[in-house]
């Protein structure tokens, strides 16, 4: 008897383990076109071979040899809301975003590890650091090699060569390259020109600018300044029309450099308010008189005002003597230039906030039961935030939150909205511990030593402390990096104020940091 008629069971099984088999052996071309068509059918929700990674952003290319200075400092932009985007995974699993791939390779880790350094991030950059250089301990020239790629000297180009004249002993020199002041003269005769139409033989679109009389142009130009000093100086990129307007139009930076919007009759050298945001009272303005006549007596040439004056008097001579300071800066140190004047002048920025990052190590305790030679470390990282505003009032705030969590909630309506620890549900509940405070720029009463010009330079903030304290922190305007002026705030000094018995006690300076201007678009023009 025949065994598989015996068992069909057992038969039935043979046969289907053979179609299995055969079924594995597909050609190559049909196996493929399966792929592509899972491909075009989009990911599988089941399974992943390879986890998705995140390009990181391709840094600007600095020299090998500049070493990590302010000349490399980069102001940051925050666009967007942190309320806008996950700024952890539980987020994003709420908001359905996708998660970020974990780095596979050795230059994933250490792109990873730049990344987190930038942001300030500094124990985990270290930890993915370590990683990348155990599996490969030439990464880092890879990653040279990768984002700062050496450049390829472009041949030079011929330079034109004029003909000489009948007689002459030697053959005339190529041009030379413009200067940017010549280049700007050369575009004073150019109008502005239409845009080509976009199919030939059809009329060109129309373009109001070019037909509007020069009057009008710098007018329109004028409002798109008092608006925001940034787009006006982008026009410049339209046209070479535009640009010539936008370098040498003095009109408008003259009042750009005297309205309060952005120029320096919004700086404010005396005390504008309380340190509780509150308005000035009679005894802030004995305590001014006071001061007054205390810098009087080292500065002979300044003549105190012998009685305190009304809020009213005491404003207009304040908005007199500031418009006398800058026109007079104006003739002897800026050359007569507004533009240079708005540009190098020291002042404060209020379309965004101040940010210091500060980094330091500290030494741990060793385990009794551990067996490793060192001891371990803490890497600490914290933020100190300052936003100014126009009335002469500040916001301080020491937090380890990151900035994209805290720049968009530094507004006095945030500040308001949790006073005493109210409402700790909401995302801006981080400026809980905000401090309120005053500001003001510095004035030769200040340091009798100096000349008006340097004493410019200082800033001085006042905020609220523990109990009955005042924090005082003395500021100087700098700038860090090649292209953007007054970016930067550097330490002079840290103090703490007992008003009741007039005692000065100053921290240390140790791990402070300089802070660095970053614009916040959220804040607008009129928030500021």
């Amino acid at each position: 008897m025949n065994p598989a008629e015996s068992n069909p069971e057992l038969e039935s099984f043979r046969e289907q383990w053979k179609a299995e088999v055969r079924a594995r052996h597909v050609v190559p071309s049909r196996s493929q076109s399966q792929q592509h068509q899972r491909a075009a059918a989009g990911p599988s929700t089941t399974y992943a071979k390879t986890p998705a990674r995140v390009k990181p952003p391709q840094p600007k290319k600095k020299p090998a040899a500049q070493e990590e200075d302010d000349d490399n400092a980069q102001s940051r932009s925050f666009d967007e809301p942190a309320a806008a985007r996950p700024t952890s995974s539980h987020d994003r699993e709420q908001l359905g975003a996708p998660e970020m791939g974990e780095p596979v390779s050795a230059l994933e880790h250490y792109e990873r590890a730049v990344e987190k350094e930038a942001a300030g991030n500094l124990g985990d950059s270290l930890k993915l650091y370590r990683k990348a250089f155990r599996m490969d301990d030439a990464v880092d020239i890879k990653y040279k090699n990768k984002h700062f790629p050496k450049a390829v000297p472009k041949p030079a180009p011929a330079a034109p060569f004029r003909r000489a004249p009948v007689g002459a002993d030697s053959v005339s020199k190529p041009d030379e390259p413009q200067s940017m002041n010549d280049l700007i003269a050369s575009f004073s005769v150019v109008s502005i020109a239409p845009a080509p139409p976009a199919v030939e033989g059809m009329p060109p679109s129309p373009c109001p600018l070019a037909s509007l009389p020069e009057e009008l142009l710098v007018h329109i130009l004028r409002d798109v300044a008092i608006l925001d000093v940034g787009d006006f100086v982008r026009l410049a990129q339209v046209c070479k029309r535009l640009a010539y307007l936008v370098a040498t139009e003095d009109r408008i930076w003259r009042r750009i450099c005297l309205g309060p919007e952005f120029g320096f009759e919004g700086m404010h050298y005396y005390w504008q308010r309380q340190i509780t945001w509150g308005p000035l009272t009679e005894q802030d303005l004995l305590r001014e008189a006071d001061e007054a006549v205390a810098g009087g007596s080292h500065t002979p040439e300044v003549e105190a005002p012998p009685l305190p004056l009304t809020l009213a008097e005491r404003t207009r001579r304040h908005v007199q003597e500031s418009t006398a300071n800058t026109l007079m800066f104006y003739h002897s140190l800026y050359s007569c230039s507004w533009q240079r004047m708005f540009r190098l002048r020291p002042r404060i920025r209020f379309n965004g906030c101040y940010i210091s990052t500060v980094n330091y190590i500290r030494a741990g305790q060793a385990n009794v039961n551990s067996v490793t030679a060192g001891l371990p470390v803490h890497i600490v990282t914290y933020y100190r935030y300052l936003r100014f505003f126009r009335n002469g009032t500040v916001i301080s705030l020491l937090t380890t939150a990151e900035p994209a969590d805290v720049v968009h909630h530094l507004t006095r309506e945030a500040v308001a909205l949790h006073v005493g620890g109210a409402n700790p549900h909401l995302p801006s509940a981080v400026v809980q511990s905000v401090l309120k405070g005053r500001w003001r720029l510095a004035r030769k009463a200040d340091n009798p030593g100096a000349s008006l010009s340097e004493a410019e330079g200082d800033v001085v903030v006042e905020t609220e402390g523990v109990s009955k304290y005042i924090y005082r922190l003395d500021l100087a305007l700098g700038t860090a990096g090649k292209g953007t002026k007054n970016n930067k705030l550097s330490w002079k000094g840290f103090y703490s104020y007992n008003p009741l018995t007039g005692d000065w006690a100053e921290f240390t300076m140790k791990n402070n940091k300089p802070y660095h201007f970053s614009r916040v678009r959220s804040y607008g023009v009129k928030g500021a």
